[in-house]
Protein backbone atom coordinates (compact mmCIF):
# COMPACT_ATOMS: atom_id res chain seq x y z
CA UNK A 1 0.00 0.00 0.00
CA UNK A 2 2.76 2.36 0.67
CA UNK A 3 4.06 1.79 -2.74
CA UNK A 4 0.74 2.29 -4.32
CA UNK A 5 1.26 5.81 -2.21
CA UNK A 6 3.61 6.96 -3.44
CA UNK A 7 4.00 9.37 -6.54
CA UNK A 8 6.47 8.67 -9.22
CA UNK A 9 8.03 11.68 -11.67
CA UNK A 10 6.01 11.77 -14.37
CA UNK A 11 6.98 12.97 -18.51
CA UNK A 12 5.08 16.55 -19.07
CA UNK A 13 2.15 15.93 -21.17
CA UNK A 14 1.52 12.61 -18.57
CA UNK A 15 -1.45 12.50 -16.12
CA UNK A 16 -0.42 11.56 -12.65
CA UNK A 17 -2.66 8.63 -10.94
CA UNK A 18 -1.88 7.99 -7.46
CA UNK A 19 -3.75 6.72 -3.86
CA UNK A 20 -4.40 9.60 -1.33
CA UNK A 21 -4.43 9.61 2.19
CA UNK A 22 -8.31 9.95 1.93
CA UNK A 23 -8.00 6.29 0.28
CA UNK A 24 -9.33 7.37 -2.75
CA UNK A 25 -7.58 7.34 -5.95
CA UNK A 26 -6.54 10.71 -7.46
CA UNK A 27 -5.80 11.90 -10.86
CA UNK A 28 -4.39 15.04 -12.23
CA UNK A 29 -4.61 15.81 -16.12
CA UNK A 30 -2.70 17.94 -18.01
CA UNK A 31 -5.50 20.00 -20.36
CA UNK A 32 -3.04 22.51 -22.00
CA UNK A 33 -2.41 26.33 -20.52
CA UNK A 34 -4.60 29.02 -19.51
CA UNK A 35 -4.78 32.60 -21.02
CA UNK A 36 -1.98 33.72 -19.05
CA UNK A 37 0.07 30.93 -19.95
CA UNK A 38 0.27 28.61 -16.90
CA UNK A 39 -0.29 25.00 -17.33
CA UNK A 40 -3.97 23.63 -16.82
CA UNK A 41 -4.73 20.41 -15.25
CA UNK A 42 -7.66 18.74 -14.04
CA UNK A 43 -8.24 16.90 -10.74
CA UNK A 44 -10.25 13.60 -10.94
CA UNK A 45 -11.33 11.27 -7.58
CA UNK A 46 -12.88 8.15 -7.86
CA UNK A 47 -13.16 5.44 -5.15
CA UNK A 48 -10.81 2.28 -7.35
CA UNK A 49 -7.93 2.47 -9.85
CA UNK A 50 -9.69 0.87 -12.26
CA UNK A 51 -13.39 3.85 -12.43
CA UNK A 52 -10.42 6.77 -12.45
CA UNK A 53 -8.07 4.85 -14.89
CA UNK A 54 -11.24 5.17 -17.54
CA UNK A 55 -12.43 8.69 -16.93
CA UNK A 56 -9.22 9.50 -16.92
CA UNK A 57 -8.76 8.15 -20.81
CA UNK A 58 -12.06 9.67 -22.01
CA UNK A 59 -10.43 13.00 -20.28
CA UNK A 60 -7.53 13.08 -22.43
CA UNK A 61 -9.45 11.53 -25.50
CA UNK A 62 -11.27 14.55 -25.51
CA UNK A 63 -8.50 16.70 -24.79
CA UNK A 64 -6.42 15.31 -27.54
CA UNK A 65 -9.79 15.74 -29.92
CA UNK A 66 -10.01 18.98 -28.94
CA UNK A 67 -13.41 18.80 -27.26
CA UNK A 68 -13.22 18.96 -23.84
CA UNK A 69 -14.28 22.11 -21.88
CA UNK A 70 -11.86 25.04 -21.52
CA UNK A 71 -10.49 26.11 -18.14
CA UNK A 72 -12.09 28.67 -16.02
CA UNK A 73 -16.12 28.89 -14.86
CA UNK A 74 -18.03 27.57 -17.48
CA UNK A 75 -19.78 30.31 -19.84
CA UNK A 76 -23.91 30.77 -19.10
CA UNK A 77 -25.35 31.01 -22.92
CA UNK A 78 -26.39 34.64 -21.96
CA UNK A 79 -22.93 35.58 -21.12
CA UNK A 80 -21.19 33.70 -24.64
CA UNK A 81 -24.18 35.37 -26.95
CA UNK A 82 -23.44 39.05 -25.58
CA UNK A 83 -19.47 38.07 -25.76
CA UNK A 84 -20.01 36.90 -29.48
CA UNK A 85 -22.24 39.38 -31.28
CA UNK A 86 -20.10 42.09 -29.49
CA UNK A 87 -16.58 40.78 -29.65
CA UNK A 88 -16.92 38.33 -32.36
CA UNK A 89 -19.66 38.60 -35.17
CA UNK A 90 -19.73 42.68 -34.59
CA UNK A 91 -15.84 43.19 -36.33
CA UNK A 92 -16.73 40.63 -39.51
CA UNK A 93 -20.61 41.30 -40.66
CA UNK A 94 -21.80 43.71 -42.25
CA UNK A 95 -24.13 46.38 -40.17
CA UNK A 96 -27.34 45.13 -41.57
CA UNK A 97 -26.07 41.17 -40.26
CA UNK A 98 -25.64 42.55 -37.01
CA UNK A 99 -28.16 44.52 -36.38
CA UNK A 100 -30.29 41.26 -36.52
CA UNK A 101 -28.00 39.50 -34.45
CA UNK A 102 -27.74 41.91 -32.15
CA UNK A 103 -31.36 42.32 -31.80
CA UNK A 104 -31.91 38.35 -31.82
CA UNK A 105 -29.55 38.20 -29.12
CA UNK A 106 -30.66 40.72 -26.34
CA UNK A 107 -34.33 40.92 -27.01
CA UNK A 108 -35.69 36.74 -27.48
CA UNK A 109 -31.83 34.58 -26.92
CA UNK A 110 -31.01 35.94 -23.34
CA UNK A 111 -34.25 36.88 -21.66
CA UNK A 112 -35.16 32.96 -23.08
CA UNK A 113 -32.22 30.81 -22.86
CA UNK A 114 -29.61 32.85 -21.19
CA UNK A 115 -29.22 31.40 -17.70
CA UNK A 116 -28.33 27.78 -19.06
CA UNK A 117 -24.46 26.79 -19.15
CA UNK A 118 -23.80 26.42 -22.42
CA UNK A 119 -22.27 23.21 -22.39
CA UNK A 120 -26.03 21.83 -20.38
CA UNK A 121 -27.95 23.57 -23.39
CA UNK A 122 -30.88 20.91 -25.09
CA UNK A 123 -32.02 21.28 -28.30
CA UNK A 124 -35.69 21.12 -26.20
CA UNK A 125 -34.74 24.41 -24.83
CA UNK A 126 -34.67 26.31 -27.88
CA UNK A 127 -37.43 24.45 -29.41
CA UNK A 128 -39.23 25.35 -26.06
CA UNK A 129 -38.22 29.46 -26.60
CA UNK A 130 -39.95 29.52 -30.46
CA UNK A 131 -43.56 28.53 -28.94
CA UNK A 132 -42.83 30.79 -26.53
CA UNK A 133 -42.14 33.30 -28.75
CA UNK A 134 -45.04 32.47 -31.11
CA UNK A 135 -47.11 31.59 -28.03
CA UNK A 136 -46.09 35.89 -27.44
CA UNK A 137 -47.58 37.53 -31.20
CA UNK A 138 -43.88 36.85 -32.50
CA UNK A 139 -44.24 35.59 -36.34
CA UNK A 140 -42.39 32.48 -36.99
CA UNK A 141 -40.20 34.32 -39.48
CA UNK A 142 -38.91 35.96 -35.77
CA UNK A 143 -38.52 32.84 -34.06
CA UNK A 144 -36.30 31.59 -37.25
CA UNK A 145 -34.02 34.57 -37.14
CA UNK A 146 -33.62 34.07 -33.64
CA UNK A 147 -32.67 30.17 -33.91
CA UNK A 148 -30.14 30.95 -36.96
CA UNK A 149 -28.70 33.61 -34.51
CA UNK A 150 -28.45 30.86 -32.03
CA UNK A 151 -27.07 28.22 -35.01
CA UNK A 152 -24.02 30.74 -35.90
CA UNK A 153 -23.30 31.45 -32.32
CA UNK A 154 -23.34 28.33 -30.65
CA UNK A 155 -21.54 26.98 -34.11
CA UNK A 156 -18.76 29.55 -32.95
CA UNK A 157 -18.93 28.23 -29.50
CA UNK A 158 -18.25 24.48 -30.17
CA UNK A 159 -15.72 25.73 -32.50
CA UNK A 160 -13.43 27.00 -29.16
CA UNK A 161 -14.58 24.19 -27.59
CA UNK A 162 -17.29 25.45 -24.70
CA UNK A 163 -19.63 23.66 -25.65
CA UNK A 164 -19.53 19.86 -27.08
CA UNK A 165 -22.55 20.14 -29.36
CA UNK A 166 -24.71 23.28 -31.13
CA UNK A 167 -27.86 22.33 -29.24
CA UNK A 168 -29.10 25.01 -31.83
CA UNK A 169 -27.94 22.40 -35.14
CA UNK A 170 -29.94 19.65 -33.27
CA UNK A 171 -33.12 21.67 -32.76
CA UNK A 172 -36.21 22.30 -34.97
CA UNK A 173 -36.54 25.18 -36.01
CA UNK A 174 -40.16 26.90 -36.33
CA UNK A 175 -41.73 26.71 -40.22
CA UNK A 176 -42.10 29.57 -41.79
CA UNK A 177 -44.87 29.61 -44.20
CA UNK A 178 -45.30 31.42 -47.24
CA UNK A 179 -47.18 34.27 -46.51
CA UNK A 180 -51.15 34.05 -47.34
CA UNK A 181 -51.23 37.11 -49.87
CA UNK A 182 -49.81 36.70 -52.76
CA UNK A 183 -47.51 40.18 -53.87
CA UNK A 184 -49.62 41.50 -57.02
CA UNK A 185 -46.99 43.59 -59.11
CA UNK A 186 -48.73 46.93 -60.53
CA UNK A 187 -49.86 46.89 -64.15
CA UNK A 188 -48.85 48.45 -66.80
CA UNK A 189 -51.64 51.07 -66.35
CA UNK A 190 -50.87 51.49 -62.55
CA UNK A 191 -47.21 52.50 -63.64
CA UNK A 192 -48.14 54.41 -66.48
CA UNK A 193 -50.12 56.43 -63.64
CA UNK A 194 -47.26 56.50 -61.45
CA UNK A 195 -45.27 58.45 -64.07
CA UNK A 196 -47.47 60.97 -64.49
CA UNK A 197 -47.17 62.05 -60.97
CA UNK A 198 -43.62 61.42 -60.76
CA UNK A 199 -43.16 63.83 -63.26
CA UNK A 200 -44.17 66.34 -61.23
CA UNK A 201 -41.86 65.85 -58.29
CA UNK A 202 -38.34 66.19 -57.55
CA UNK A 203 -35.99 62.98 -58.33
CA UNK A 204 -38.81 61.52 -60.39
CA UNK A 205 -35.97 58.92 -61.79
CA UNK A 206 -35.40 57.52 -58.65
CA UNK A 207 -39.13 55.97 -58.81
CA UNK A 208 -38.76 55.01 -62.59
CA UNK A 209 -35.52 53.13 -61.90
CA UNK A 210 -37.22 50.99 -59.29
CA UNK A 211 -40.56 50.31 -61.48
CA UNK A 212 -38.69 50.20 -64.75
CA UNK A 213 -35.48 48.36 -63.38
CA UNK A 214 -36.40 47.12 -60.07
CA UNK A 215 -33.14 48.59 -58.23
CA UNK A 216 -33.62 48.26 -54.67
CA UNK A 217 -34.16 51.10 -52.56
CA UNK A 218 -30.06 51.07 -51.27
CA UNK A 219 -28.89 50.25 -54.69
CA UNK A 220 -30.95 53.65 -55.98
CA UNK A 221 -29.88 55.87 -53.08
CA UNK A 222 -26.07 54.85 -52.79
CA UNK A 223 -25.97 55.55 -57.12
CA UNK A 224 -23.18 58.22 -57.79
CA UNK A 225 -22.84 60.00 -60.65
CA UNK A 226 -19.57 58.05 -61.37
CA UNK A 227 -21.66 54.71 -61.92
CA UNK A 228 -23.56 56.58 -64.78
CA UNK A 229 -22.95 56.60 -68.03
CA UNK A 230 -25.38 57.91 -70.20
CA UNK A 231 -23.92 58.66 -73.29
CA UNK A 232 -23.80 54.81 -73.73
CA UNK A 233 -27.28 54.68 -71.83
CA UNK A 234 -26.08 52.47 -68.55
CA UNK A 235 -25.45 52.32 -64.97
CA UNK A 236 -23.33 50.36 -62.99
CA UNK A 237 -24.65 48.92 -59.75
CA UNK A 238 -21.53 49.02 -56.63
CA UNK A 239 -22.77 49.88 -53.09
CA UNK A 240 -25.84 50.19 -51.41
CA UNK A 241 -27.24 53.03 -49.15
CA UNK A 242 -27.48 52.37 -45.46
CA UNK A 243 -29.80 53.49 -42.73
CA UNK A 244 -28.59 55.98 -40.61
CA UNK A 245 -27.20 54.88 -36.68
CA UNK A 246 -26.94 57.91 -34.30
CA UNK A 247 -25.88 58.21 -31.30
CA UNK A 248 -26.18 60.94 -28.87
CA UNK A 249 -24.33 64.18 -29.14
CA UNK A 250 -25.27 66.08 -26.40
CA UNK A 251 -23.22 66.22 -22.93
CA UNK A 252 -24.29 63.60 -20.51
CA UNK A 253 -24.89 66.83 -17.90
CA UNK A 254 -27.50 68.34 -19.77
CA UNK A 255 -28.97 65.48 -22.11
CA UNK A 256 -31.59 66.44 -24.53
CA UNK A 257 -33.89 63.49 -23.48
CA UNK A 258 -34.97 62.43 -26.54
CA UNK A 259 -33.98 59.56 -28.91
CA UNK A 260 -30.31 59.19 -30.34
CA UNK A 261 -32.13 59.83 -33.91
CA UNK A 262 -33.96 62.95 -32.71
CA UNK A 263 -31.47 64.87 -30.14
CA UNK A 264 -30.03 67.87 -31.69
CA UNK A 265 -26.12 67.18 -31.51
CA UNK A 266 -26.66 63.81 -33.06
CA UNK A 267 -23.77 61.84 -34.22
CA UNK A 268 -23.94 59.03 -37.02
CA UNK A 269 -21.94 56.43 -36.51
CA UNK A 270 -22.73 54.23 -39.34
CA UNK A 271 -21.08 55.04 -42.89
CA UNK A 272 -23.68 56.25 -45.72
CA UNK A 273 -22.64 52.91 -47.82
CA UNK A 274 -21.21 50.10 -48.37
CA UNK A 275 -19.61 48.01 -51.25
CA UNK A 276 -22.25 45.65 -52.73
CA UNK A 277 -20.38 42.04 -51.37
CA UNK A 278 -21.61 39.63 -54.02
CA UNK A 279 -20.39 39.57 -57.99
CA UNK A 280 -23.98 39.17 -58.98
CA UNK A 281 -25.38 42.43 -57.30
CA UNK A 282 -22.24 44.15 -58.58
CA UNK A 283 -23.77 44.56 -61.78
CA UNK A 284 -24.34 46.87 -65.29
CA UNK A 285 -28.18 47.82 -65.58
CA UNK A 286 -29.08 48.84 -69.28
CA UNK A 287 -30.83 51.74 -69.43
CA UNK A 288 -34.19 52.62 -71.16
CA UNK A 289 -34.37 55.63 -73.71
CA UNK A 290 -37.33 57.45 -71.61
CA UNK A 291 -34.91 56.58 -68.59
CA UNK A 292 -31.85 58.46 -69.97
CA UNK A 293 -33.92 61.45 -70.86
CA UNK A 294 -35.47 61.47 -67.34
CA UNK A 295 -31.67 61.53 -65.88
CA UNK A 296 -30.62 64.11 -68.19
CA UNK A 297 -33.30 66.31 -66.91
CA UNK A 298 -32.87 65.50 -63.55
CA UNK A 299 -28.69 66.11 -63.30
CA UNK A 300 -29.72 69.89 -65.35
CA UNK A 301 -32.31 69.91 -62.16
CA UNK A 302 -29.56 69.07 -59.49
CA UNK A 303 -27.22 71.99 -60.84
CA UNK A 304 -29.93 74.40 -60.74
CA UNK A 305 -30.64 73.53 -57.24
CA UNK A 306 -26.51 73.28 -56.52
CA UNK A 307 -26.67 77.04 -57.91
CA UNK A 308 -29.52 77.98 -55.27
CA UNK A 309 -28.09 76.38 -52.50
CA UNK A 310 -24.60 78.08 -52.96
CA UNK A 311 -21.92 77.70 -49.98
CA UNK A 312 -25.07 75.41 -48.03
CA UNK A 313 -24.54 72.35 -51.30
CA UNK A 314 -23.16 69.30 -49.51
CA UNK A 315 -21.08 68.34 -52.80
CA UNK A 316 -21.61 63.76 -52.17
CA UNK A 317 -22.08 63.38 -56.04
CA UNK A 318 -24.98 61.05 -55.15
CA UNK A 319 -27.83 60.79 -58.28
CA UNK A 320 -30.55 61.61 -56.02
CA UNK A 321 -30.08 64.08 -52.97
CA UNK A 322 -31.96 67.00 -51.00
CA UNK A 323 -32.20 69.91 -51.73
CA UNK A 324 -28.63 71.14 -50.17
CA UNK A 325 -26.93 67.82 -51.71
CA UNK A 326 -26.48 65.66 -48.69
CA UNK A 327 -27.46 62.09 -49.43
CA UNK A 328 -31.40 61.01 -48.60
CA UNK A 329 -32.43 59.12 -46.02
CA UNK A 330 -34.56 55.65 -46.69
CA UNK A 331 -36.71 56.45 -43.98
CA UNK A 332 -37.81 59.73 -46.05
CA UNK A 333 -37.51 58.09 -49.49
CA UNK A 334 -39.96 55.19 -47.84
CA UNK A 335 -42.43 57.99 -46.46
CA UNK A 336 -42.46 60.10 -50.08
CA UNK A 337 -43.66 56.35 -51.98
CA UNK A 338 -46.56 56.25 -49.55
CA UNK A 339 -47.33 59.81 -50.52
CA UNK A 340 -46.97 58.87 -54.49
CA UNK A 341 -49.01 56.00 -54.40
CA UNK A 342 -51.79 58.09 -52.77
CA UNK A 343 -51.67 60.99 -55.36
CA UNK A 344 -51.51 58.77 -58.42
CA UNK A 345 -54.33 57.14 -56.69
CA UNK A 346 -52.95 53.45 -57.36
CA UNK A 347 -52.92 51.02 -54.33
CA UNK A 348 -51.22 50.76 -51.51
CA UNK A 349 -47.96 48.69 -51.61
CA UNK A 350 -44.56 48.31 -50.16
CA UNK A 351 -41.66 50.00 -51.85
CA UNK A 352 -39.83 46.42 -52.91
CA UNK A 353 -43.20 45.38 -54.73
CA UNK A 354 -42.21 47.69 -57.09
CA UNK A 355 -38.87 45.17 -57.74
CA UNK A 356 -42.04 42.19 -58.90
CA UNK A 357 -43.38 44.71 -61.14
CA UNK A 358 -40.02 45.39 -63.30
CA UNK A 359 -39.92 41.80 -62.73
CA UNK A 360 -42.64 40.48 -64.02
CA UNK A 361 -42.52 43.68 -67.03
CA UNK A 362 -39.34 42.02 -68.09
CA UNK A 363 -41.04 38.44 -68.00
CA UNK A 364 -43.64 39.75 -69.86
CA UNK A 365 -41.30 41.06 -72.61
CA UNK A 366 -39.43 38.22 -73.86
CA UNK A 367 -36.46 38.86 -72.16
CA UNK A 368 -34.46 35.79 -71.26
CA UNK A 369 -33.57 34.14 -68.14
CA UNK A 370 -29.81 35.37 -68.14
CA UNK A 371 -30.21 39.15 -68.79
CA UNK A 372 -33.42 39.30 -66.35
CA UNK A 373 -30.70 37.90 -63.44
CA UNK A 374 -28.49 40.34 -64.30
CA UNK A 375 -30.53 43.36 -63.84
CA UNK A 376 -32.52 42.15 -61.36
CA UNK A 377 -29.06 41.42 -59.59
CA UNK A 378 -29.49 37.80 -58.43
CA UNK A 379 -27.07 34.98 -57.91
CA UNK A 380 -26.67 31.75 -60.09
CA UNK A 381 -27.03 29.41 -57.63
CA UNK A 382 -30.35 31.10 -56.47
CA UNK A 383 -32.15 32.63 -59.48
CA UNK A 384 -34.57 30.12 -60.50
CA UNK A 385 -36.15 30.51 -56.68
CA UNK A 386 -36.14 34.10 -57.13
CA UNK A 387 -37.65 34.22 -60.46
CA UNK A 388 -40.20 32.06 -59.11
CA UNK A 389 -40.74 34.75 -56.07
CA UNK A 390 -40.58 37.75 -58.36
CA UNK A 391 -41.93 37.28 -61.66
CA UNK A 392 -45.53 36.80 -61.91
CA UNK A 393 -47.91 35.18 -64.57
CA UNK A 394 -51.40 37.30 -64.91
CA UNK A 395 -54.22 35.79 -65.24
CA UNK A 396 -54.79 36.68 -69.08
CA UNK A 397 -52.07 34.84 -70.00
CA UNK A 398 -53.14 32.22 -68.10
CA UNK A 399 -56.45 31.96 -69.16
CA UNK A 400 -55.00 32.38 -72.91
CA UNK A 401 -52.59 29.78 -72.02
CA UNK A 402 -56.32 27.16 -71.24
CA UNK A 403 -57.79 28.52 -74.47
CA UNK A 404 -54.57 26.91 -76.52
CA UNK A 405 -54.78 24.05 -74.87
CA UNK A 406 -58.14 23.44 -75.20
CA UNK A 407 -57.73 23.72 -78.62
CA UNK A 408 -55.00 21.65 -79.22
CA UNK A 409 -56.12 18.46 -76.82
CA UNK A 410 -60.11 18.67 -77.73
CA UNK A 411 -60.24 20.96 -80.90
CA UNK A 412 -62.18 23.69 -79.23
CA UNK A 413 -62.09 27.29 -80.57
CA UNK A 414 -59.63 29.70 -78.51
CA UNK A 415 -61.88 32.39 -78.73
CA UNK A 416 -64.75 29.61 -77.07
CA UNK A 417 -64.59 31.05 -73.14
CA UNK A 418 -64.72 34.65 -74.82
CA UNK A 419 -68.29 34.04 -77.07
CA UNK A 420 -69.61 32.32 -73.50
CA UNK A 421 -68.59 35.48 -71.68
CA UNK A 422 -70.23 37.39 -74.26
CA UNK A 423 -73.31 35.37 -74.11
CA UNK A 424 -73.81 35.94 -70.61
CA UNK A 425 -73.33 39.38 -71.47
CA UNK A 426 -69.88 40.05 -69.63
Amino acid sequence: MEEQKKRTRRANGESAIYLGKDERWHARVPMGYKDDGTPYRRHLTRPTRKDLVDEVRRLEKQRDEGSARQPGKPWTVGKWLQHWVENIAQPVVSENTYDGYEVAVRVHLVPGIGKHRIDRLEPEHLESLYRRMQNNGSKASTAHQAHRTARTALGEAVRRGHALKNAAALAKPPRVEEEDTEVEPYSVEEVQRLLLEVNKRRNSARWMLALALGLRQGETLGLRWADVDLDNEYLKLRRNRLRPKYEHGCAEATPCGRKAGYCPHRVQVRRETKNTKSRAGRRAVPLPGPLVLMLRSHGEAQAREREAAGSLWIDSDYVFTKLTGGPLSPNTDYHDWKRLLDDAAVRDGRLHDARHTAGTVLMLLGVPDRVIDQIMGWEPGGAVRMRARYLHVPDHLLKEVARKIGAAIWGAPETASVDKDQDNGG
